[in-house]
């Protein structure tokens, strides 16, 4: 037997509405139908007809075909009649609202911001876009549903017998029944259906309401930054999960999964009331790899940093981070042939103006990885003196040359390479290695030794002397004597001059001014007479006999006639300095792995080497002090700096992923032509 509505006079079977358990709502509702409760069996019901669309808490659900029943409010209210729309609309696109065919028509209503206006502002960065709901719309065929016209701006709720529940592009308005308790149901209805449908259309997210006020301007900026150049925030997982807990179409509890793959988080609701669905993406994903993954492992190799340190930072934050597998993989596969592509192409264009230059001064030293004679590698770095830059750098493994006592073979490829460029040599600054020394005698290159490393040698001797017994009084003379050897050097214009002022240390120490030696028969200085007569030697002591051996010696003599008059190598340790962090000592990196922390450590060098000094506001130069090794227990001042640039890393980044990640096999085959030895 079918149920048909049981007020008198309809006899509809559209969505029949059973009376409410509930004492006090059953009795507002025979009140307001005029009835009496002995009049209706059990099984009454009161079709939809004789609803307002007020009524019904999911009406928009059923009207955009994401819900086939509509659902009573619990405060809902019937009326007795049926009133005939005041006109009749043009021909409408229908929804299915029951198994019956018996609908409900829309009648005019007032304008309450319908969600499926048209929006007039742009939104930037929504998390529902608007390929998101289209395929969740019916069909147009009447036999599955009627997809729902988003065109109009009005709707409302009436009552008809005849045309079924739709969305009309004019509609119909309900007249009135009583004014004063018509207007109080109308304005309570119009607002909370304002609260409730606030930013809800179906081609946008709720989160539009917030970055539809933002400009235009800045949407426009925010479209073409590239997605590496994009800003980046720290966000909790409780604030990403409010914003997919409730549904934003039917606001009901939703089914959230989401999936982790590094940095980057997926997440997908579903509302098992209406079936809505959405699939969101903290960041973007370029090809299978996420962007913010690649990001993260590029920023950590091109700034020096330590995976593992990084990875601490993030476990005592609890961020999700990828494991080392993966930033190893990021490493072989972009970031380190996009490291050698970019020196490669930044040393090109160093030795073409190099190729320029009538003569070229270059200092060269080598480090080892460790100290001793144990060292796995050996870095040749060769530098310009005139502009303090790397312009080449070669890594030799110790089982290249038969153990790290030969790694100087780096030399020999440097040197190689800058002939083959057409780069003319006037002179080589390099410290007193013996091997080096040999091979530069032989190719007849213009050989000096650097100051500062003499000046160490001597100095650690004369340390040593100073403690044995009757030997004190040359801790007192032992900065004298390392200032003496950068005055002889930086005052000499020949070889036999420099000798000769080195000599006359010697009779200085004894308080005796004038020398035998035509070639400098007088010192400088003013004389003067001192108050501590125990400070000087006599040629008789033992302290002055070991301080004679050690100054004149046949190998000092003869280094120190190839001293470096005006270039030294300070700058290339200066430069060292910069790699122990890219690439600290105690720390085993793979062979491509190390050149390229050499590279980046070359790049970061050049780019900073000339920066201006720092100043305040007013434009008074600013000063440091700091404590350097070498001077025990002193302090100096240095001038400050500005703060050092990164741009090197901003155009790897680019070339990162606008180039080897969308075409990687050139840059791939370059490593791959790079000679990597066998393992020790």
């Amino acid at each position: 037997m079918v149920r048909r509505c049981s007020v008198a006079g309809c006899n509809s079977t559209a969505g029949l509405h059973s009376f409410p358990a509930d004492l006090k709502i059953r009795r507002q509702w025979l009140h307001a139908l005029g009835l009496e409760d002995r009049e209706f069996p059990p099984r009454a019901g009161v079709c939809k007809l004789h609803f307002t669309r007020d009524c019904f808490s999911n009406a928009m659900q059923v009207e955009m075909g994401f819900s086939t029943q509509l659902v009573l409010k619990s405060n809902a209210v019937p009326y007795a009649n049926v009133t005939p729309p005041a006109r009749t609309s043009p021909p409408q696109r229908r929804l299915e609202a029951s198994t019956s065919s018996a609908c409900i028509q829309l009648p005019l209503s007032r304008d309450v911001s319908c969600q499926t206006d048209p929006l007039e502002t742009h939104t930037v960065g929504t998390q529902l876009s608007l390929k998101t709901l289209p395929p969740h719309f019916r069909s147009e065929d009447l036999a599955t549903g009627v997809q729902a016209n988003v065109s109009c701006k009005d709707f409302g709720v009436g009552t008809s017998n005849a045309d079924p529940l739709c969305l009309s592009s004019t509609p119909l308005k309900r007249p009135r029944l009583d004014l004063d308790e018509q207007l109080k149901d109308d304005a309570l209805a119009h607002s909370s259906l304002e609260e409730a449908l606030k930013g809800q259309d179906s081609t946008s997210d709720p989160a539009d309401s917030i970055t539809a006020s933002l400009d235009s301007t800045l949407k426009s900026e925010n479209s073409s930054t590239p997605t590496h150049n994009s800003k980046k925030y720290i966000v909790y997982e409780s604030c990403i999960m409010e914003l997919f807990n409730v549904c934003p179409v039917c606001t009901r509890a939703c089914d959230v999964r989401t999936q982790r793959l590094g940095t980057f988080l997926s997440v997908k609701q579903w509302c098992p009331r209406c079936t809505f669905t959405r699939h969101w993406s903290s960041q973007p994903v370029i090809g299978s790899v996420p962007s913010g993954n690649l990001h993260l492992s590029a920023a950590v190799y091109l700034s020096g940093a330590s995976f593992i340190q990084i990875e601490k930072v993030f476990k005592a934050m609890k961020l999700q981070f990828f494991r080392y597998e993966t930033f190893q993989r990021h490493a072989r596969a972009f970031i380190e042939p996009a490291v050698i592509h970019h020196w490669k192409a930044t040393q090109d264009v160093n030795l073409q103006s190099l190729s320029q230059e009538e003569k070229v001064i270059v200092c060269c030293d080598m480090r080892a990885d460790s100290p001793g004679h144990s060292g796995k590698y050996g870095s040749y770095a060769t530098m310009d003196l005139r502009t303090n830059t790397v312009v080449d750098i070669q890594l030799v493994q110790s089982n290249e040359v038969g153990g790290s006592c030969h790694m100087e073979k780096g030399l020999k490829r440097s040197l190689a390479l800058l002939e083959s460029r057409g780069v003319n040599l006037d002179c080589i600054v390099t410290d007193r290695h013996q091997r080096v020394q040999k091979f530069l005698r032989e190719r007849n290159i213009t050989h000096y030794y650097d100051v500062w490393h003499m000046a160490k040698g001597i100095s650690k001797k004369l340390e040593a002397i100073s403690k044995q017994k009757d030997c004190e009084k040359l801790k007192k003379w032992m900065k004298s004597i390392i200032n003496h050897i950068y005055w002889t050097a930086a005052s000499s214009t020949s070889e036999p001059e420099m000798i000769a002022k080195w000599t006359t240390i010697l009779n200085h120490v004894r308080d005796v001014h004038t020398h035998e030696d035509p070639l400098y028969p007088k010192c400088e200085h003013a004389i003067r007479k001192t108050t501590d007569k125990s400070k000087w030697l006599q040629a008789d002591t033992l302290a002055f006999y070991k301080l004679e051996k050690l100054l004149t010696n046949k190998r000092t003599l003869k280094d120190v006639a190839k001293l470096s008059p005006h270039h030294q190598t300070s700058s290339l340790e200066a430069f060292r300095a910069v790699i122990l962090r890219f690439a600290p000592k105690n720390v085993v990196f793979p062979f491509i792995g190390m050149l390229c922390r050499l590279y980046l450590a070359a790049m970061h060098y050049n780019e900073n080497v000339d920066r201006p000094r720092a100043e305040t506001a007013e434009g008074v130069p600013l000063f440091k002090i700091s404590f350097p090794k070498s001077r025990k227990e002193e302090c100096r001042v240095k001038p400050q700096k500005t703060q050092p640039t990164f741009g090197y890393v901003a155009d790897m980044m680019d070339l990162i992923f606008e180039k080897v990640f969308v075409n990687p096999v050139p840059f791939t085959d370059a490593l791959l032509a790079i000679p990597v030895p066998e393992d020790l």
